[in-house]
Parts: structure tokens; C-alpha cells; sequence
């Protein structure tokens, strides 16, 4: 345990434990003209320009007649013409190579004025007030840190205080690095024998994120560490290991044993958490709050296969992948087509010697050029060298993903089409996705009608796609079944249309999403479970907290879950600065608790399951989606858009929470 230091400390102190300014370290330019030109001819001009504005502060680039034209998804150059990308180039390089020259001084903190021009410049028109706000908390190009847990100078933290975190997966490694700059003594609890939750666990081939690598990252970490514009499970495995071992975060952690229970004591103000570990042993510990850093997408779903358990040969679920059984020249039997399955079969295609795909609904493909693509040497080199070049494209990524995708899966119950497109907006980029499989398979009608869904985009999980999954079902060792399994036997899979001999089945059937905090016991005040107060229909206050379970907080919680783009490492920064600014709450109020009031808990999820019962999530047409839970609704999702999870986020609302107690 960290011992608990006093805010009002010389920051010098916490040298070693602070976030600062590192997002925006830069090494010094000494490369030749010619050099950083051909750099330059790589990068995304709207994010370098945005950046040379920066290293001067003046915006006179910004106010030429050559600017970007259109900002669309997946491009980043502003649809502008090859003369005009050169022109700014040629512009762009005279003033890095003076800056060069001038010995890569120090750039000034960018004023608000000259950011929220840039922002309005690279999206071709007005930003919102709200918006700008929230992004230019995202860049942070003044190195405010402002999602620090920032205790007032005097605060003390109490003799005994603690928290106690429950995983250390992504949200977990950021609850500990929060924590540890603020001096809040903190532990964790962790099943693995590693840090990565999800990006330890799913080490299947192909597995990768399918949400920007340089947005699926901690907004306080510089941006040059991946190889590929969406990384793979080793390099995102090895972020997150980096963060850990540079923050000497894991001699706080307690490996290999698995939380069971979380009880409160209402008399000494204090949880008390059971974990077991693989031997059998039990390990007990006391904190004054709970972080449940597990999230929803970590206990996989077995399905009930009639004779799965008959099979001869090896059967692993994606999530659960056996490293022993080698592919090579074997018969793999792939249970599921969505997103883990998805990524596989492309991977393993060139191995085996016959796959045989059991898809039950085809899933919409967004095309992306960049999804297999190796980021270039000259975005490293400007993501290393050239001050705010990241910092721009990370909003180019952001503003790409953030609320623009909502409106698709807005249910327009009067649309001529409806339910097979959920409005105008919907039908327009339906036609934009079918044409893309349309295009690769024009000569395959009966393949096309095979994986063309019959439901709007993005009322389930949308794909990235770069052409992989369709070349991969068009190789002619594999097939693509569409009948419902019947059973199963040693050798194969029967389904209404044949038998289908295996040597391997794999199982991407996803995950036991809507069961939240499941298989742990969480007991709140009075004896109650967490289980019991949900009743198969989970929620909370901002999807983290929940009245009547005091100082216990949930990350990736009920109505947290992104299915209309954005990055989870947004959502759960979102939900550390709440959590923050409630600790913040007990330890500068004195309190011993806090946790949301019933009206606002019951406001908040009424509020929520109206917004999202008016999105095709949740519509009786999407049939054999995970947003789904047994009674058909969805419990699981965020319907808000980010700016206002964002706002409803940043701070405490005294009238919406129960405070109780002076700390014991």
C-alpha cells in the first residue's frame, strides 16, 4: 500500500507519479531539409498545419484561400486537390526548418482564441461551444493536466483511506494512475497474472482494435508508441504494460486471485472484499471505496450447442484461445461471424485446410483503407518531432467518431422503409455499405446475399473493414454456412444443409454482456445484493454508481457500452473524472460516504432507457445482438452523445447524491 501524502506537497516530489506534460514531449528536428520534406509529404496536412500554427501562434495559415474543403470519415487530407496539399507543404516546411534552426525552441501554449480557430478550419466549419470545450480537454495543448484529481492544497487525506480496484484492465490501470498522482493510497486486485484485462485475454489471431489506435488511448500519453493506425492485441497488451511497469503500478497489485465478494459494513464505513486465488487460498482486504474495474465484455458465452461437449477434438472459445493447438492443415470449424470472428478467419485462412464459417446474421462493414495499415515513417517522425502533430490528429480521429454515426440508428417508425433502414440518413449510408460488397462480391450474387444484412447499420456492432473478411470467404477452401446448427458430433457440425467435418471448432460467440459485475457478489447496505437491486435489468447513476452500495463505483457500468463509434477510453476517462471529483467529495468534505440518491439514480435510468427506446438497438426487428439482454431490452448501452457523457461526468451534483458521516 501507498502511504498517503499531503496535496499541498512541492510537485517536484511527484515526479515520479505525475502525468504533467508528457502527451506533449517532442524530440528536437536535426534532419536536413530534404528530409523533413519527404516527411512532410506523408502526413495528414489539415493535423500539420494545425500544428506549425502552434509552433509560432500565429494563424495566418489558417486565414489563406488553400484550406481544407470537406472533413469526411476516413480522410485526412480535407478532400483538398494535390496543388493545394502542396502549397501548404511548401508553406508548412519553411517555418518548421526556421524553428529547426532556431533550435526547437519551446512552442507557446496555444490561446483559446487560436485553438478554436484551428478546430473551425480543420472541420470546415462552425464547432460548438461544447464541443470545443470538451476537445480542447482532449488535447490538453496547454499541459493543464485537467483531468486530475486535483485536491485543494490544504485537503488531508484521512489515516485509513483507501480504494480498492477491482482489475487491471484498462479503466483499472487508470483508476491506479490517477490515484497515484493524487497520493491516494490505493490496491488492486487483479484474476490474471497481467495487466490488459481485455487485451490480455483475447490474444486470438487477428485481434486488434477496431477504433483508432490514437484514440484508443489514455488522452495523457503521447501517441507515437503504435505501429499500426489500429493496433494489435500484442502492441496494445504492451501499452498498457509499458504505463505499468514506467508508473510502478503493478507493487500494487495483488495477481492471480479473483474477486468473489464486496460487502459494505454500514458501521465502520468499509468495504470488504473476498478474492480467491487458483490454489483455493483466499485473500481479504479492507478500503473505504470500490473500483469495479471489470467491465461487461470479460466472461465469454459459452453457446448450448446440442452435443458440443461430444466433439473429439479441441473447442476453445476466441477469448480462451489455445496456443497449443496448431492450425496448420487442419479443419476449423469457426462458430460465430461477428466481431472476434470476423478477425479471425482472415488470419487464419492461409493456415488451415478447410474453414468452415456458422454465421447467424451478417454484420455491416465499414470500409477503411487504414484498418491493416502500418502507420508511416513520416507520421512517427512528426508524432516524435513536430509539437502538437498528434495532439490534431487524435481531434481529426475524435471528431471523426464522436456523435456523427447517432442519427443512423435514430428509429423513424414512419420511414417507408423502416425497419430495414432506420431513416433517411440510415438508408444513405446503407447504400454507401452495400455498394462496398457489392464492388468485391458483383459476381457472387449468392455469397452477396449471404453477408448483406437486412437490419440498418449500425443497429448492431458495426465492422471496419478493409476488404479481408470477403476475400477470405471467397477462397475456395472456405465456406460460409447460414443454417442454424442442429447438433453436434465427434467428427462435425450438422445443420439442416449438410454435415461439415471438423478437426477444431472455434467459438466467437462474444460475451455475457448484459450480466454486469457477474460472477462476483457485490452487498450493498442492509444485505442487499447488487444482483438483487438489478433484477436482470442493471443501471446506474451515470452508469457508475448506485444508491444503497456507498463509495462503489463501477467503470464500463450499465449504459456505458459505445455502439455508435468513440473510443471506451474516453468513456472511462469520463468516469474517473466523476469518480475523482467524489473522492475529492469524502476527503475535503470529511465525509465517510457517498452514493447517488434513489430520485436521481431512478431519474437517471428512466431518462436513459427512454433515449435508448427510441434508437433500433433495442427494436424488436434486430434479432441475435449482444446489445440485448433476456427481456429483449438494452441495458448495456450509452445512448447519450459523448459531449454530453462528458459533461453530465465533469462534476458532483450535491442534490443528486447522499452524503453521510464524518470519516472513521
Amino acid at each position: 500500500m501507498m502511504p498517503g501524502k499531503g496535496v499541498g506537497m512541492d510537485t517536484a516530489q511527484l515526479d515520479g507519479t505525475r502525468i504533467g506534460r508528457r502527451h506533449l514531449r517532442f524530440d528536437p528536428i536535426t534532419d536536413d531539409d530534404a528530409t523533413i520534406a519527404a516527411h512532410l509529404e506523408q502526413l495528414s496536412v489539415p493535423a500539420l498545419i494545425a500544428s506549425v500554427a502552434g509552433l509560432t501562434g500565429d494563424p495566418s495559415l489558417l486565414r489563406t484561400a488553400t484550406r481544407p474543403r470537406e472533413f469526411l470519415q476516413n480522410e485526412f487530407q480535407g478532400k483538398m486537390t494535390a496543388a493545394e496539399l502542396g502549397e501548404l507543404r511548401r508553406r508548412a516546411l519553411a517555418v518548421v526548418t526556421a524553428w529547426r534552426d532556431a533550435g526547437c525552441p519551446q512552442p507557446p501554449d496555444p490561446s483559446p482564441e487560436l485553438i478554436r480557430e484551428t478546430m473551425e478550419w480543420i472541420n470546415c466549419g462552425p464547432v460548438p461551444d461544447d464541443y470545443a470545450a470538451l476537445y480542447a480537454e482532449e488535447m490538453d495543448l496547454a499541459g493543464a493536466n485537467p483531468r486530475a484529481i486535483a485536491l485543494v492544497g490544504d485537503a488531508v487525506i484521512p489515516p485509513g483511506f483507501s480504494v480498492l480496484i477491482i482489475g487491471l484492465g484498462e479503466a483499472g490501470l487508470l483508476a491506479a494512475l490517477r490515484l497515484q498522482e493524487a497520493g491516494i493510497p490505493f490496491e488492486i486486485i487483479e484474476k490474471n497474472d497481467d495487466v490488459g484485462g481485455t487485451w490480455y485475454e483475447n490474444s486470438y489471431p487477428g485481434a486488434r482494435v477496431d477504433v483508432a489506435s490514437h484514440f484508443y488511448s489514455y488522452s495523457f500519453t503521447h501517441a507515437d508508441q503504435f505501429s499500426d493506425y489500429y493496433a494489435r492485441q500484442p502492441e496494445l497488451h504492451r501499452y498498457f504494460r509499458t504505463l505499468m511497469d514506467e508508473f510502478g503500478v503493478g507493487e500494487h497489485v495483488h495477481w492471480g486471485h479473483e474477486v468473489t465478494r464486496a460487502e459494505w459494513d454500514e458501521d465502520a464505513g468499509r468495504w470488504t472484499v473476498t478474492a480467491t486465488a487458483a490454489d483455493g487460498t483466499q485473500l481479504t482486504r479492507s478500503a473505504t471505496v470500490v473500483f469495479a474495474g471489470v467491465g461487461f465484455l470479460n466472461r465469454p458465452l459459452i453457446p448450448d450447442l446440442p452435443g458440443l461437449e461430444r466433439f473429439a477434438g479441441p473447442v476453445f472459445h476466441a477469448a480462451a484461445w489455445n496456443h497449443d493447438v496448431d492450425l496448420t492443415g487442419a479443419r476449423v470449424a469457426l462458430v460465430g461471424a461477428g466481431a472476434s470472428g470476423f478477425q479471425i478467419g482472415p488470419a487464419i485462412v492461409d493456415d488451415v485446410a478447410a474453414l468452415t464459417v456458422f454465421q447467424r446474421t451478417p454484420q455491416w462493414m465499414a470500409p477503411n483503407p487504414r484498418y491493416h495499415a502500418a502507420v508511416g515513417d513520416g507520421e512517427h517522425w512528426a508524432m516524435r518531432h513536430l509539437p502538437g502533430y498528434s495532439r490534431w490528429y487524435r481531434f481529426m480521429l475524435m471528431l471523426q467518431s464522436s456523435d456523427r454515426m447517432l442519427d443512423l440508428v435514430r428509429a423513424d417508425e414512419n420511414w417507408p422503409d423502416f425497419p430495414r433502414t432506420a431513416n433517411a440518413a440510415s438508408a444513405a449510408r446503407r447504400q454507401v455499405f452495400a455498394n462496398w460488397i457489392a464492388d468485391q462480391l458483383g459476381d457472387d450474387p449468392a455469397l452477396m446475399a449471404k453477408v448483406t444484412p437486412n437490419y440498418p447499420p449500425m443497429a448492431k456492432r458495426m465492422l471496419q473493414d478493409n476488404g479481408s473478411w470477403l476475400r477470405c470467404l471467397r477462397r475456395e477452401h472456405v465456406e460460409l454456412v447460414t443454417d442454424p446448427i442442429r447438433d453436434i458430433d465427434e467428427t462435425g457440425i450438422r445443420t439442416a444443409s449438410g454435415y461439415y467435418d471438423a478437426d477444431v471448432i472455434v467459438l466467437a460467440t462474444g460475451f455475457r454482456a448484459s450480466e454486469m459485475l457477474w460472477p462476483m457478489e457485490i452487498i450493498g447496505r442492509d444485505g442487499v445484493s447488487i444482483a438483487d437491486k438489478w433484477n436482470g435489468k442493471p443501471a446506474a447513476y451515470n452508469g457508475i454508481s448506485v444508491p444503497g452500495f456507498p463509495n462503489f463505483f463501477i467503470f464500463s457500468g450499465p449504459g456505458t457500452g459505445l455502439a455508435h463509434a468513440g473510443s471506451v477510453m474516453f468513456m472511462t476517462e469520463c468516469q474517473m473524472r466523476y469518480t475523482g471529483a467524489a473522492l475529492r467529495t469524502l476527503i475535503e468534505g470529511g465525509h465517510r460516504s457517498i452514493e447517488p440518491s434513489e430520485e436521481a439514480y431512478g431519474r437517471y435510468r428512466d431518462r436513459l432507457q427512454a433515449e435508448v427506446s427510441a434508437l433500433m438497438w433495442g427494436h424488436p426487428s434486430i434479432e441475435h445482438s449482444w446489445y440485448k439482454a433476456a427481456d429483449g431490452n438494452v441495458y448495456v448501452l450509452s445512448p447519450w452523445r459523448s459531449v454530453d457523457y462528458w459533461a453530465m461526468t465533469g462534476t458532483v451534483d450535491p442534490d443528486d447524491h447522499v452524503l453521510n458521516g464524518a470519516h472513521r
